[in-house]
């Protein structure tokens, strides 16, 4: 039995990075989806309203057609759903801000207003998992609304322009489902297969196998999230559903693994053609049992409370100073200081950096496309139109690079309510860029998550207990195939929860000693008895039943 090597304990204080945040990677396999998306909610809108002369209105149809970026990796059964939530999540946020501006002309009431809901829309959405743009572009939209003039009778018709470029935004995302129905699934199973041909190709050595294998069971689960989060099982999601079993038995057994073939059938999933066969014993094939079910929101809600402290603190903070300093527009800072706060302190200093960067550059391209965009209200909306197709297609290489479209869009939007002199926009939008960036993480730093060492703690010990129950059933003469298979998925699940528990308190601010050299033996364990219940089904070769029996031993 192998052994892991020691590991130093974690520091109570942790080195924040600097080296590779501003580092580009991979664009998006889907990146073309949502920058088209996009385009294609705010292009016949913000028309219309150029044709009626009544450009000052674009905010509210914006704040519609912005809920196009959402949901682009959702099955179509499911993406109709969430995005419906987001367009009510969106309709709930404009309805407070626009009511408190008119209502109130305090720039301190409504920088608490706004600091409040990006709180709440911060926790909602990484409760609710709604993945990326998260709660960023809700916050945008409320707090922007917050310092709109407004009067209570005019706020029916906003909302309603809001609401109908929603549903229209609605329409644009679920517009593919008629030509590619089962997209989604089939990309998120291929890229279940390519991780785990990745991982399988390291060997199981080298700097960076722990971090593929990490990558690939994150892979995995969310294919099984997108398989299951519908419940119409047809003939194409059964087959899909066999390729990510064959996706992670290779992440058990990476050393019996065929990475050509997991590529090969990765590749066949483009199109529309057929499923390929994984070639399931029929006794594995039938007990297809996917991910446990999902934690109910209330217990989600509960470890976030740090995050919604943060992200209220922060977001005040960075307003008033931006107020202090005599700034018209504090919405700029309050929106920098909710895009900071990320899983940990670590990842939020990041965020910060790249934020930062990308609006410093994002001001120096808008200082060049401004002339373009003063030559008529048509070269206005075109230059938008560019730089939101630009966002997407850029920010995920980089938060920073993407950022560097987003910041003259945002400059730009400014100006469909009348002429703004570009300087004095520019010096607002650094200023407040580096006070929302810097006070956000300073409240970072003040509130740490003194939790997430004990959700590390939770984590080990649910591992373990998956492992032994795993364990005992490969002791028994005959488990039984359903036992056996839910026994894989709840230790594979498991464990993936444990990488995601270390990660997350390993770059938090000031915590505990982390068991690190606990979390690699659990890991260690915990993947050798994952393939020797592999083993047990039928889905790899047979080995030796001593061999067998020392890996799934502890």
């Amino acid at each position: 039995m192998s052994s892991a090597p020691p590991m130093p304990s974690t520091p109570p204080a942790r080195r924040l990075p600097l080296a590779g945040v501003l580092r580009l990677g991979r664009p998006s396999e889907i990146w073309f989806k949502p920058a088209v998306s996009v385009v294609a909610a705010i292009a016949p809108p913000a028309l219309t309203l150029l044709a009626l002369g009544r450009l000052d209105l674009v905010m509210y149809t914006m704040a519609g057609s912005l809920c196009a970026l959402y949901a682009h990796n959702r099955p179509y059964a499911a993406r109709a759903g969430v995005l419906a939530r987001v367009v009510l999540g969106m309709l709930g946020g404009l309805a407070v801000a626009l009511v408190a501006a008119s209502l109130t002309g305090s720039a301190v009431v409504l920088v608490t207003v706004g600091a409040l809901l990006a709180a709440a829309q911060k926790v909602l959405c990484d409760a609710t998992r709604v993945g990326p743009p998260g709660n960023v572009v809700l916050t945008f939209v409320s707090s922007a609304s917050l310092f709109a003039p407004q009067t209570m009778g005019q706020v029916p018709g906003h909302l309603a322009l809001a609401a109908g470029t929603g549903a229209w935004a609605w329409l644009v995302c679920m517009a593919p489902a008629l030509l590619r129905p089962h997209g989604p699934e089939r990309r998120a199973t291929a890229a279940a297969l390519k991780a785990a041909a990745g991982y399988a190709a390291t060997g199981r050595t080298g700097e960076g196998h722990a971090r593929a294998r990490a990558a690939g069971y994150a892979a995995v689960q969310a294919a099984w999230q997108s398989l299951l989060s519908t419940n119409a099982p047809s003939r194409t999601r059964r087959a899909l559903e066999r390729l990510v079993v064959r996706a992670e038995v290779a992440l058990a057994a990476p050393a019996e693994a065929d990475a050509g073939r997991l590529r090969a059938w990765a590749g066949s999933l483009r199109g529309t053609g057929p499923v390929p066969e994984a070639g399931l014993p029929d006794a594995g094939a039938g007990q297809l049992l996917g991910v446990a079910a999902a934690r109910p929101l209330r217990a989600r809600l509960g470890p976030l409370t740090p995050l919604a402290v943060r992200t209220a603190l922060g977001c005040a903070l960075a307003g008033y100073a931006s107020l202090a300093l005599g700034i018209g527009r504090p919405y700029w800072a309050l929106v920098t200081a909710a895009s900071l706060y990320q899983a940990n302190t670590a990842l939020t200093w990041s965020r910060a950096v790249q934020r930062v960067v990308g609006n410093v550059v994002g001001v120096l391209v808008f200082l060049a496309v401004v002339p373009l965009a003063h030559l008529g209200p048509m070269a206005l909306v075109l230059c938008c139109l560019a730089f939101s197709f630009g966002a997407e297609v850029l920010i995920s290489r980089n938060y920073w690079l993407g950022s560097v479209c987003v910041t003259p869009m945002a400059l730009l939007i400014t100006e469909f309510a009348g002429y703004q002199e570009p300087r004095t926009l520019m010096t607002e939008r650094v200023v407040d860029t580096v006070v929302g960036a810097l006070v956000g993480f300073v409240a970072a730093v003040a509130v740490t998550d003194r939790r997430a060492g004990d959700r590390v703690e939770h984590a080990l010990t649910t591992a373990d207990r998956a492992r032994e129950h795993a364990a005992r059933l490969l002791a028994e003469p005959g488990p039984g195939t359903t036992g056996l298979e839910s026994a894989r998925r709840g230790l594979a699940v498991a464990l993936a929860d444990l990488r995601a528990a270390a990660d997350a308190a390993a770059g938090e601010w000031w915590q505990r000693a982390l068991p690190q050299e606990r979390v690699v033996l659990a890991e260690q364990s915990g993947h050798r008895t994952l393939a020797a219940t592999a083993r047990r089904q039928g889905l790899l070769p047979d080995r030796d039943p001593a061999t067998e029996a020392e890996d799934a031993r502890p």
